[in-house]
């Protein structure tokens, strides 16, 4: 590169000193001849051209030094158009994932119901027997279910959820399956493959221990009132699909404003279960973990929780996933407020014909165990 420069030099040198030497033993001849002609005005031109080289002359050795420097490949990052058509899959997938995930609560409702009658007597009869066998001292089992029993429903329900919570954050740790989770346990809507299935699938996604701490304590704290309040079962329908919607939320986000990348964590489902309990009963007095001496009312803090997560929508505040959390919060508060009414309680037409599907298997009444009570529970 630098002995290329040089070398033009030296020859742009050498050229404009034999044009500066014919040009002065032009002129003498001039002076020393009888007949002086005039000077041509193309001559001071020509010599101005010699002397001081052309925009395409200067062009034209810029390209030839540059044509021997090594070409330098420099990699653009390229950021995906802002097209919401991508958004129709997602859109689809969250609505179809909401209405399977209800109408499977209400099936797993009504078989829990059905289970519960018919074990009501094997359940007496086991702790009867249970009586009758020796007590064992230092049993791990008993003490597993003692301590299984001592939960509240709420707490027992939430214990699978912080269970696949806690097994998806190990797996952040291997090596091994770091690009099968940053494919599939991080949502973000300008990935090609795995876009539906990893709105679902982030929601159990943590990759720092202090926000999966974080988010299973507050998970743990509120479903003691929320499970009461819903039910196992309702409870569970509106957790899942909150996690769904809550991601959609950031997708609609992240396609409007431009700002693509990859999102994970339950925050987006935990404020759902957050901003329902709040919504039901806004006069409950809530406090900080780490300062207890202040409290306040669960309305006022769903207030400021919503005015804060806009407020990061709008200014695009980038350190939590701002629309996600919106997202949750507004469909909490939807829930409580229309969707119970609208969904849960409408459940009946799908949970009769789910009867009708069970009781004309073979223990039913058209089945070959069936007898005519079934049919009469069935009309």
């Amino acid at each position: 590169m630098a002995w290329s420069g040089c070398v033009l030099r030296s020859l742009a040198r050498q050229e404009l000193l034999s044009s500066a030497s014919r040009t002065r033993l032009k002129h003498g001849f001039q002076q020393r001849s009888a007949f002086r002609r005039p000077a041509k005005k193309t001559d001071a031109k020509r010599v101005e051209e010699e002397v001081v080289p052309s925009h395409t002359e200067a062009s034209e050795a810029w390209t030839t030094k540059r044509a021997v420097d090594p070409p330098q490949i420099i990699k653009i990052p390229k950021t995906p158009p802002r097209n919401f058509g991508r958004l129709v899959k997602p859109l689809v997938f969250t609505v179809g994932f909401t209405g399977c995930s209800f109408a499977a609560a209400a099936i797993w409702q009504y078989e829990s119901l059905k289970s519960r009658v018919q074990s009501y007597f094997d359940e007496l009869r086991a702790d009867w027997m249970e009586k009758l066998r020796p007590q064992k001292q230092g049993d791990f089992r008993k003490e597993i279910n003692q301590w299984w029993n001592s939960l509240s429903e709420g707490q027992r329900t939430v214990t699978g959820i912080i269970a696949a919570n806690v097994v998806v954050y190990c797996c952040w740790r291997v090596p091994a399956f770091q690009r099968t989770m940053l494919r599939y346990f991080t949502s973000d809507p300008s990935a090609s493959k795995a876009v539906c299935s990893s709105m679902l699938l982030s929601t159990f996604s943590h990759y720092s221990l202090l926000h999966l701490a974080a988010n299973m304590y507050v998970l743990w704290s509120f479903s003691s009132s929320a499970v009461s309040m819903l039910g196992p079962e309702q409870f569970l329908a509106v957790y899942l699909s909150a996690g769904v919607v809550s991601t959609m939320a950031s997708y609609v986000a992240k396609t409007a404003s431009g700002r693509f990348g990859p999102s994970l964590g339950a925050s987006g489902a935990i404020m759902t279960v957050l901003a329902a309990v709040c919504t039901k009963m806004p006069e409950a007095k809530l406090a900080i973990i780490f300062l207890p001496m202040f409290t306040f009312t669960a309305g006022n803090a769903l207030k400021a929780i919503v005015a804060m997560d806009a407020a990061g929508v709008v200014l695009g505040w980038r350190f939590f996933d701002h629309a996600a959390h919106l997202g949750g919060a507004l469909f909490g508060i939807w829930y409580i407020m229309f969707g119970h009414e609208l969904i849960w309680k409408n459940r009946d037409s799908l949970v009769r014909v789910w009867h009708n599907l069970r009781t004309r298997g073979p223990g039913g009444p058209g089945g070959p165990g069936g007898g005519a009570n079934g049919g009469a529970g069935s009309a």
